[in-house]
């Protein structure tokens, strides 16, 4: 779904895990766009096991 259409949240994440977040995306990327990079990786190994 493109992002002007995603209805947003707040989610509450510790500091340490926003820069762990932070060194995962890359510029222009927002939190949202690097946690749904996650999970379909994570998709992707559980369906490889």
């Amino acid at each position: 779904m493109p992002k002007a259409k995603r209805e947003m949240t707040t989610i509450q994440i510790s500091k340490e895990t926003r820069e762990m977040l932070k060194q995962l995306g890359r510029k222009g990327e927002t939190y949202d766009d690097i946690i749904r990079k996650l999970i379909e990786l994570a998709k992707r190994v559980e369906r490889e096991r």
